[in-house]
């Protein structure tokens, strides 16, 4: 068995503060549902976001299960990587159509980060426990894009509201 032991921490750290993000975001988003729904861009955002922090919280939550080898680890993580790119991918190619090119810009960075971490999981599988470093640096990184993409979301859906009118909550 490989030992994850000194990673325990990170991988909780990290795994709380996506979930806790998550429900953040997901009440944020649920106060302009209407807002989001109708316009790709913010859909786009929104399903981005919440794939990407759930599934940040999932490989943690995969990396801590106990008395899993290495090479475990590393298929868990790629895995969900993977799911997680095809979500994106899908997702900006719909969103491209209606928006600009910092849509696309955006998107190329995310997939480095998720890239980045496959390269870790790679290095894991083939033995080299730093591998894990290299995840971590991918997966925070990703934060970067996540709560980014998160503000960019809640300041254009307040922004296409009209000027002086108060929602109700």
């Amino acid at each position: 068995m490989y030992d994850l032991s000194p990673w325990h921490d990170y991988f909780v750290m990290v795994g709380a503060g996506a979930a806790a993000l998550t429900g953040l975001v997901f009440v944020a988003m649920t106060l302009h549902l209407e807002d989001i729904v109708h316009h790709p861009v913010h859909r786009h955002r929104a399903r981005t976001i919440l794939t990407g922090l759930t599934a940040v919280f999932i490989r943690c939550g995969l990396v801590l299960m106990g008395n899993q080898p290495r090479q475990a680890v590393a298929i868990e993580l790629f895995a969900v990587l993977i799911v997680v790119e095809v979500v994106l991918y899908r997702s900006t190619r719909d969103a491209f159509r209606a928006a600009d090119m910092s849509v696309l810009l955006r998107a190329v960075g995310s997939f480095v980060c998720l890239v980045t971490e496959q390269l870790g999981a790679l290095l894991l599988f083939a033995g080299a426990a730093w591998g894990l470093y290299v995840v971590g640096v991918g997966m925070m990184a990703s934060f970067l894009f996540m709560v980014t993409g998160a503000w960019l979301l809640l300041v254009g859906v307040e922004s296409a509201q009209p000027q002086g009118v108060v929602r109700e909550p």
